[in-house]
């Protein structure tokens, strides 16, 4: 019994070690430490209003391609519901609604997806991976040609990512470090084709109605559009063998 309980002390420990050691190890990266000069009074205060503990904030991402915008959700860990943090205008657009189903086609891609890697040295400034190909784009998209490097990244330029400026890129970055520090080893991110409403989603169906492989990704997508602004609670997400979603 005590080995058992040296081995569960030693395990909170090092979780503890870990998460602080993420944040340090980023602000030994020049642009990460000038992001957090240059933003972090600007997060701190967001975070006050929302009344969320830095050292518990837990974050969601949500992106809608025709609106350009993304927005930052976030939460402390001890609370189940999230808040709007804040929106940020994506720079420029790439490719048209629907999902990346190969390597340059120039697509930005649309499903449930998270925040797989941090770039504190990037082309782009500094820049947040998105774990494309996920599941459904494996079985979906054209096998071997996936294609991939998809990011959040500084700059304004894009052939599939979500270019934010260099002036926005380090808000979010910040925010992601903050959550990633405090343990939380899953930012999920929802790309969608638009804002989901009841009416947005008929005229896309009108619109593609001849294209099944988009209509059925964006039933997927409305459900858990609509669980999320229902409720504020993150929904889970299953990936079917079809490429299809199970959310709930």
């Amino acid at each position: 019994m005590y080995n058992r309980f040296i081995l569960i002390l030693l395990g909170f420990v090092f979780f503890a070690f870990s998460a602080d050691n993420f944040k340090q190890e980023q602000l030994k990266y020049p642009r990460v430490r000038e992001a957090y000069q240059a933003k972090e009074a600007t997060i701190l205060n967001l975070l006050k209003t929302k009344e969320i503990d830095r050292s518990k904030l837990q974050i969601y991402i949500r992106a809608f391609k025709s609106e350009k915008e993304v927005e930052i959700w976030g939460k402390n860990s001890t609370d189940a519901k999230f808040q709007l943090i804040k929106k940020y205008d994506v720079c420029r657009n790439s490719g048209v609604l629907g999902p990346k189903r190969k390597q340059g086609d120039l697509q930005v891609p649309e499903g449930f997806y998270h925040i797989n890697r941090f770039n504190p040295s990037s082309t782009y400034h500094l820049s947040l991976g998105i774990n494309y190909p996920n599941k459904s784009d494996r079985i979906l998209g054209i096998k071997g040609k996936l294609g991939g490097d998809i990011f959040i990244h500084g700059e304004c330029v894009t052939i599939g990512c979500l270019p934010m400026t260099n002036d926005l890129i380090k808000e979010i970055f910040i925010l992601s470090v903050e959550a990633r520090n405090n343990g939380q080893k899953t930012i999920p991110v929802t790309i969608f084709p638009a804002k989901l409403t009841d009416e947005k989603l008929a005229e896309l169906n009108k619109k593609y109605a001849r294209d099944p492989d988009k209509t059925n990704l964006w039933k997927d997508l409305k459900i858990g559009y609509d669980l999320f602004n229902e409720t504020n609670l993150l929904f889970s997400v299953g990936f079917l063998s079809s490429g299809r979603h199970n959310v709930r």
